[in-house]
């Protein structure tokens, strides 16, 4: 539980620090953050197992920190830095971790989701017992590769649990202005059954992810989890969402936030105790710090690179 607490935070603050390092002009191009969501993905990581796939869109920093790959690293890629995960070639929304089997964040919405089904075809073609985890969001769940992925996975019966992450807002069109029905009844056409979870709160979010992730793993196909979930800051640090108001947010944030909310049961539980709670707070502020240092410390990278990474003869 305190693990979860600690997981939860960390994503809370190397996203902080990286709006900040933006606004600082350390950081170029897109960056999404993750504020918010965080209870998502902590408890989904929490019941996939050594080797399950990970792959998810542009709001991917998040999910690097719960796949546990290294904060140095995904910092110095945020800052195209050589020590990068993808040198500092690849920027926000192009990291990839073999190591760690997070097959990337991808910058074309709904792109994800062809290749996330593509690795559960992989999994079960090895017949290795490992899923995809394939997270996509509210925008691109009315895109035509979607379905033609659910057509794919419920028809071979592959072993894809797909979180979609319902923030509310694809950009800056509601969700409720842009998509039809419930999202998560998307599947059923294809005989995908679909639930809605609790997206800030993240024991709802792995007791979903353990029920309906067994499933997927013993292989009775496919399943879709609606995660409904909110974000705080704009759909990326160039929006300064104008179309939803201050008290919308205030209000999510005072009632809902997965991290406040968690502190409080874990106090009231007497699972942890303020003493416990800070010594977390410390840790993570200086994971946080040792990733910025390094990400401005490590080098640019060299020309050369331009011309790498671009062709494998086969």
């Amino acid at each position: 539980m305190l693990g979860y607490y600690r997981d939860m935070l960390l994503i809370r603050r190397f996203e902080e620090k990286a709006g900040q390092m933006y606004g600082m002009g350390l950081i170029g191009g897109f960056c999404h953050l993750y504020i918010g969501q965080e209870a998502v993905v902590v408890g989904v990581q929490a019941v996939l197992k050594p080797g399950d796939s990970v792959i998810t869109s542009y709001r991917d920093h998040g999910h690097m920190i719960a796949c546990g790959m290294d904060g140095k690293g995904v910092m110095a890629e945020l800052t195209g830095r050589r020590g990068g995960y993808s040198k500092g070639k690849g920027g926000s929304m192009h990291m990839f971790s073999r190591e760690k089997a997070f097959y990337g964040g991808h910058g074309i919405v709904g792109a994800q989701v062809p290749i996330g089904t593509g690795l559960a075809f992989a999994h079960k073609y090895k017949n290795d017992g490992r899923i995809s985890a394939t997270y996509f969001g509210d925008g691109a769940i009315n895109q035509g590769q979607v379905y033609e992925s659910f057509n794919m996975a419920a028809l071979w019966k592959l072993p894809c649990l797909y979180i979609l992450e319902n923030n509310k807002y694809a950009m800056g069109t509601a969700q409720a202005r842009a998509a039809a029905g419930e999202l998560y009844q998307r599947g059923l056409a294809y005989g995908i059954p679909g639930v809605q979870v609790n997206g800030m709160d993240v024991l709802a979010v792995k007791a979903a992810a353990a029920e309906w992730g067994a499933r997927v793993r013993a292989g009775e196909g496919p399943a879709i989890l609606e995660m409904q979930t909110y974000r705080y800051r704009g759909h990326s640090m160039s929006d300064p969402a104008k179309y939803r108001s201050k008290e919308e947010v205030a209000k999510v944030k005072s009632e809902a936030d997965p991290i406040d909310n968690f502190r409080k049961l874990l106090l009231d539980r007497g699972l942890a105790n303020e003493d416990a709670l800070k010594a977390v707070d410390r840790e993570v502020k200086a994971i946080v710090a040792d990733a910025a240092e390094f990400a401005q410390q490590s080098p640019e990278p060299d020309a050369a690179e331009l011309w790498t990474d671009v062709l494998v003869e086969a």
